[in-house]
Formats: C-alpha cells, structure tokens, sequence
C-alpha cells in the first residue's frame, strides 16, 4: 500500500486570522488612499487647503498647471511644465486621483490601484528632479514602496473589500 503525503488544508482568505501586522497594512491602504482622495477633493472643490476656492476644477481652475508649471528650472521641467493644464493631462491626474484614492479606502482592486498610484508618484518624483532635500528619496518615492507593499500583502483583504466573493474569483480586483 502506497503511502500518500497529506497536505494540510488551506483556509480561505476570508476565514483566515488577522495578524497585527494585517491591520498596520490595512491602515497604510486608508492612509494613503485618503491622500489621494483628499488631493481629488481639494483640487475639485477648492477647500482652500492646497487649493483655494478661485483656482478649484469646478470653478475652472487646472488642477495640474501649479505644480508642473513649478518645475520649468527642473532637470525635466521642460517636458513637464509643456504638459501643464492641458485637459487630457489634468482628466487623466484627476481621474489617477479619484480611482486610486476610493480602491484603496475600499480595499477594491488594491493591485492596479497600487500599480496606476505609484506610476504618477514616479512621475510627480521625476518633475521635482533634482531633489532639494535629498538626491534621491522623497515621499513620493517612500508613498510608491508602501503602494508596492500594499499589493504584495494582500491589503484589501484586511478592513476592506478584498474578501468579496467576485474579488476572489477575479485576479485583478484583488
């Protein structure tokens, strides 16, 4: 009689037990997804924070010409600042801002959140080259490894939606 190698079973995701480090994942995903949200916000509606009411998308504002318009002396400023409050430029940040922050709050589509937040990180990143602070790291370098983290964790699972039933059975909302 041939001897057969049990295997133990696995849990599902969902009935897994938390660890505290889930939980510490699960706050970076809010955290950081709120930045974005509150970015989108701020810049649609002009909370006078980073944006006063006058310059707010709604009221005809572009929510990309302050920032890429800054960067005209940078290493890559002439390629950014040339896209500065073209509206494909700022429906596309807006849209990044939006979709990103409310994936990541809901712990829906973590990964292609994680993915499209750090790609315009990297790209705010490279509009400030060179850095006055430090020659190679800033928050928008740290704020991309966290978005990494976050998709290799699992982090929607955790305090999110990422346990739903269509998530599980569809890769790329998880």
């Amino acid at each position: 009689m041939a001897a057969t190698i049990s295997r133990p079973v696995m849990e599902t995701s969902a009935a897994q037990a938390r660890r505290p480090v889930d939980y510490v994942w699960a706050a970076a995903r809010i955290s950081i997804g709120w930045i974005f949200l509150w970015a989108f916000l701020d810049k649609t509606f002009g909370w006078g924070f980073a944006t006063p009411a006058d310059r707010a998308w709604l009221n005809g504002g572009s929510p990309t010409t302050g920032f890429l318009k800054g960067t005209g002396e940078n290493a890559l400023g002439g390629f950014f600042s040339g896209l500065a409050g073209q509206a494909w430029v700022d429906w596309l940040f807006m849209a990044g801002l939006l979709g990103v922050g409310v994936a990541l709050i809901l712990g829906l589509g973590t990964r292609i959140a994680a993915g499209a937040g750090t790609a315009m990180l990297l790209l705010m990143w490279a509009a400030e080259l060179p850095l006055a602070n430090n020659p190679v790291i800033d928050d928008h370098i740290v704020y991309s490894i966290v978005l990494i983290g976050l998709a290799l964790a699992g982090a929607g699972r955790t305090l999110g939606l990422g346990n739903l039933p269509i998530v599980q059975r569809n890769a790329w909302l998880k």
